[in-house]
């Protein structure tokens, strides 16, 4: 089902005034990047009018678009202020990365598998969001030519918090990711601040395997 552009919009302010608002997502700048980055574009044509229910979809290659509240949650523990450069692991449709362009000065974005790279960049060059990077590589191991980085957003789950992305994470820093098994997370949100880590888990969660040489093994 497609619907019109009026009636995406009207979808958008829905989602923001339903399921983000009073659920704790107080960011006014998470919820006014919410509210104006069309996620329709993000999801197959079959699943357009979905594209906005408080619930994952998915996105082909076995991945998934994260449920609404799960992006704006993880944004906004991220707490963008403008000037940031971000990483994030697992680019997948792209749609979190639009998210993070809009709140910061920089998204660094690595994707493992190539469709999904292919396609989300093809979204960004339409969108023109110039200020999004992006390649395929191994995210486990981040992206340590362009760090450190102000926050580090990791959008798959895994048995613990990557050494590599900690290495890559500024001081001051947060980092926001799901830990735990292949079938139920911890979401931690991690800050570095004069050397220590400290974490606290703000959600139980469902990811997909976060993949790669200090992830899972496929």
């Amino acid at each position: 089902m497609s619907l019109g552009t009026n009636n995406y919009a009207l979808a958008r302010s829905r989602m923001v005034r339903e399921q983000l608002a009073p659920r704790g997502i107080t960011d006014q700048r998470v919820l006014d990047a919410m509210g104006s980055v069309s996620r329709n574009l993000f999801v197959e044509d079959a699943l357009q009018g979905q594209a906005h229910g408080d619930f994952p979809l998915p996105i082909g290659e076995g991945q998934t678009i994260s449920q609404p509240y799960i992006v704006a949650l993880m944004t906004q523990a991220l707490q963008l202020q403008g000037h940031e450069t971000v990483l994030e692991i697992g680019t997948g449709c792209g749609y979190q990365s639009a998210i993070l362009a809009r709140l910061c000065q920089r998204v660094y974005t690595v994707e493992r598998i190539k469709s999904l790279h292919i396609k989300a960049r093809r979204i960004f060059d339409c969108l023109k969001l110039l200020n999004i990077v992006c390649k395929i590589d191994d995210g486990t191991l981040g992206w340590p030519d362009h760090g450190p980085y102000d926050a580090i957003i990791v959008t798959a789950a895994g048995p613990h918090v990557p050494n590599a992305l900690l290495e890559q994470l500024a001081d001051p820093g947060r980092l926001v990711i799901p830990v735990g098994d292949r079938l139920s997370q911890d979401l931690l949100a991690v800050s570095k601040v004069d050397g220590k880590i400290t974490q606290k888990c703000i959600e139980k969660v469902r990811f997909v395997s976060l993949i790669g040489s200090q992830g899972w093994t496929e």
